[in-house]
C-alpha cells in the first residue's frame, strides 16, 4: 500500500472527526458601538459618547453539555478606567491577544484549568534568571480571591442592554446603508424603541426581548397602519437582530422565523389620453419645471426620486447622455432622446454641482434630503391632481407607466412579444427580462385585441 493512500486516509479520517470542531470563538473587541477603524471620521460627540460606554473583550465557549457555543462573561478587567480611545483600545488589544493565547493553550472556562496555570507559572519560573521567592501552592479549594486568573472577568448576567445593544446596531447600519435607507431604518428602529419605553420593557437587558415581545409589537402596526408597514417593520427588526446575532450579543435571530403578512400592492393608474393632453396643457402655463420634471419621468423613464439625484454635470447635452444613481447600481447611463432635449434649457452656464431641479428653478442649491425634494415635487403636483379631480390613484410615477405603456404597444405594433421587450429593456433601464415582464403585467401594458367575434 503506498504512502500516499495511507497519508490521504488519515486526513480524511481527521476531517470527518467532530471534535476537531473549534471550541471557542476568536475574542473580539466592543468599542462602545462604533467602527474603531473610523475613529478619525468621528464628531467628538460620537467619541465622547462611546468613551462614556463599556468597552470589553467578548468571545463564546462550546458549552459541554449543549454542544453549542454559550456567550462567555465579558472581559473588562479595568480597561473603562482608560479615558482616551488610544490607551483604553491597546490595553484591550492586550487582553484579547493573551485571551487568544491562552484558548489556543487549552483554556476551557468550563473545566479546572489548575494544569494550565501551573504549566504556565513553571514556564514563567524557568525563564526568570534569579529563583522567585517560593510562593504556596495553589488549589482549587483555596480562597478564591488568591487564586490568581488568566483573565479577569465580570460576572455571567453582564449582558447587554436593550439600549446599548440598539446603538451598537444603529451605529454599524450607519456605515453600513445608504443615507435614505438608514434615515427610514432608524426611523423603524425608533418606533419599535419608543413601544419598548411605553412597555416598561427598555430598561432591561436585551435578552429581554422575546419573539412574543416582537409579535406584539407588530400587531399594534398592523392595527394602526397597514400590512405592509408592519411587514417593513419586521424586515428591519431582524436585520439589527441578524447584525446582534453575528456580534454574539444575542444567540439567534428569532425575528427571522415570524411570517410576513400578504399585501395588496398599490400602483399607480396610467393617464388617459384626454387626461395626459390636459395636464400637460395646464403645467405649461402654470409650472413650466414641474412640466420639465416629468418631462424626465415620460421619455427617460426615470423614478422621481432619481430625477431628484440628476445634478447639472450628470446632463450631457453634447454627447446627448444622462448619468443617472439608480436604485440598483451606482451610475446608469441612459441616452437622452431628442424629443427631450429640445426641451432642456442651456446648461453651460450653471453650477456643476448644482441640482438639475431646484425648488423654485433649474440649476439652484437646494439642501434638503432627496427623499424631501421629491416629496415637494409630489406637493406641488397634487395641486394639479386636486384641480383636475384626479385620485390617490394617479401621480407622479403614473407617468412612467403611462408611456412605458405606449412605447410597448407601439413597439409591438411591427415586433414579436420577445423582440418588443428586448427592445423595450435597453430603453426602461430594466436589470432582468423578468422584472420587465413582471413590470408590464403589473401595469397591464398588453392587451388583447378585440375578441367579439369569437361569440358569434
Amino acid at each position: 500500500m503506498s504512502l500516499n493512500f495511507l497519508l490521504f486516509r488519515a486526513v480524511n479520517a481527521r476531517v470527518n472527526d467532530l471534535s476537531l470542531k473549534l471550541d471557542y470563538s476568536e475574542p473580539k473587541i466592543y468599542t462602545g458601538g462604533v467602527d474603531i477603524s473610523n475613529w478619525s471620521k468621528l464628531t467628538s460627540t460620537q467619541k465622547k459618547e462611546a468613551l462614556s460606554k463599556s468597552w470589553f473583550v467578548y468571545y463564546s465557549f462550546r458549552h459541554p453539555e449543549t454542544g453549542k457555543l454559550k456567550k462567555q462573561p465579558f472581559i473588562k478587567a479595568g480597561a473603562n478606567n482608560f479615558k482616551t480611545k488610544r490607551e483604553r483600545y491597546a490595553f484591550l488589544r492586550t487582553m484579547r491577544e493573551a485571551l487568544s493565547k491562552l484558548l489556543e493553550l487549552g483554556f476551557n472556562p468550563f473545566e479546572d484549568n489548575s494544569d494550565l496555570e501551573a504549566k504556565l507559572f513553571s514556564d514563567q519560573d524557568h525563564t526568570t534568571e534569579t529563583p522567585p521567592k517560593p510562593e504556596p501552592k495553589l488549589r482549587p479549594s483555596s480562597a478564591p480571591q488568591s487564586k490568581p486568573s488568566p483573565v479577569p472577568v465580570e460576572p455571567e448576567e453582564d449582558i447587554m442592554s436593550i439600549d446599548e445593544a440598539f446603538k451598537f446596531g444603529l451605529s454599524m447600519k450607519e456605515h453600513m446603508m445608504n443615507k435614505n435607507s438608514y434615515v427610514q431604518y432608524k426611523s423603524r428602529i425608533g418606533l419599535f424603541e419608543k413601544w419598548l419605553r411605553e412597555e416598561k420593557i427598555f430598561d432591561k437587558p436585551i435578552t429581554s426581548i422575546t419573539k412574543k415581545t416582537v409579535n406584539q409589537y407588530l400587531n399594534t402596526i398592523v392595527k394602526k397602519t397597514s400590512a405592509r408597514n408592519r411587514n417593513n417593520s419586521r424586515t428591519d427588526i431582524a436585520s439589527l437582530f441578524q447584525l446582534l446575532e453575528e456580534n454574539e450579543i444575542v444567540k439567534s435571530n428569532f425575528v427571522q422565523s415570524i411570517p410576513k403578512l400578504k399585501t395588496v400592492p398599490k400602483r399607480n393608474k396610467t393617464y388617459t389620453p384626454d387626461q395626459e393632453k390636459k395636464i400637460n396643457t395646464h403645467l405649461e402655463k402654470h409650472d413650466p419645471t414641474l412640466h420639465l420634471f416629468i418631462k424626465f419621468i415620460s421619455l427617460n423613464f426615470l423614478r422621481p426620486i432619481e430625477v431628484c439625484r440628476l445634478k447639472i454635470r450628470d446632463v450631457d447635452l453634447k454627447d446627448k447622455k444622462l448619468y443617472v444613481k439608480a436604485k440598483n447600481q451606482p451610475v446608469k447611463i441612459k441616452i437622452i432622446p431628442d424629443i427631450l432635449i429640445k426641451d432642456i434649457p442651456d446648461l453651460s452656464k450653471l453650477p456643476a454641482d448644482a441640482l438639475l431641479f431646484g425648488r423654485f428653478g433649474i440649476g439652484e442649491e437646494w439642501n434638503a434630503a432627496e427623499t424631501n425634494r421629491r416629496t415637494e415635487f409630489s406637493k406641488r403636483f397634487k395641486e394639479v391632481k386636486d384641480h383636475f379631480g384626479l385620485g390617490e390613484d394617479f401621480g407622479l410615477y403614473s407617468f412612467r407607466h403611462t408611456f412605458i405603456t405606449k412605447l410597448y404597444r407601439k413597439l409591438r405594433e411591427k415586433s414579436s412579444p420577445n423582440e418588443t421587450k428586448s427592445k423595450l429593456m435597453l430603453i426602461t433601464g430594466h436589470s432582468t427580462m423578468d422584472a420587465l415582464e413582471k413590470y408590464l403585467r403589473d401595469i397591464d401594458a398588453e392587451l388583447p385585441e378585440d375578441y367579439s367575434h369569437l361569440f358569434k
